[in-house]
């Protein structure tokens, strides 16, 4: 029950109430955003980049800015408008598709790298790899922002030490979760690592993973 509640709020905040996202993305992140989604820009490679979720696009505009040739895809109608205009602003000819994850459609080979901050479960979906890694050129990477919080948020901490003490499960249930994703990706063809990047603002949890 939590879960199916837990993914209909993440819909309408994607969809129907895409207006909010960045407040409440603002709101959880105290203000850190933008710069967490922005610290994947060192692990990229090449220059053909590819975007899965771009979500309100402001990863898009840092790509441009950075001199990256990029597209974004998204399925929402709704965060496609708002990227869109934020592009405008900025005065980044945005290259933006509308489009699943599981049918890219995107011509093989095509991308030295594809990126994916913060995304929902269809990024380690079967067919979501399999596309990810046509779309790829040969020793192509794959980066994904799984997670970020401050360095000072000792309130998140606390509640999760009391999930700890409460269910002990956390520990267990993250590692599984990680021991799943990264045989997902190996049966996809990528060679992937686990990445915890700790700075004085935040800890970002990423994987990479370089296709084989």
């Amino acid at each position: 029950m939590i879960i199916r509640l837990l993914r209909l709020s993440f819909h309408l905040l994607y969809h129907q109430f895409a207006w909010t996202y960045d407040g409440v993305a603002a709101i959880v992140s105290l203000g850190q955003w933008t710069s967490w989604g922005r610290s994947v820009l060192p692990y990229l490679v090449g220059q053909r980049i590819l975007e899965l979720g771009h979500g309100p696009g402001h990863l898009q505009c840092s790509l441009h800015e950075k001199g990256f040739w990029a597209i974004g895809v998204d399925e929402s109608r709704q965060m496609s408008r708002q990227a869109a205009r934020r592009l405008r602003r900025s005065g980044a000819k945005g290259n933006l598709l509308r489009g699943l994850a599981q049918q890219l459609p995107l011509a093989s080979a095509s991308f030295d790298c594809v990126v994916s901050t913060f995304p929902s479960e269809y990024i380690f979906h079967s067919s979501t790899l399999s596309e990810i890694h046509r779309t790829l050129v040969p020793n192509g990477r794959l980066v994904i922002l799984l997670g970020a919080w401050p360095r000072k948020l000792y309130l998140l901490k606390s509640v999760l030490n009391w999930i700890d003490r409460s269910f002990g499960q956390s520990q267990q249930s993250i590692a599984i979760f990680q021991k799943r994703i990264l045989e997902g990706l190996g049966t996809a063809g990528f060679d992937p690592s686990v990445e915890f990047i700790e700075s004085p603002k935040h800890a970002v949890y990423m994987i990479l993973a370089d296709a084989n």
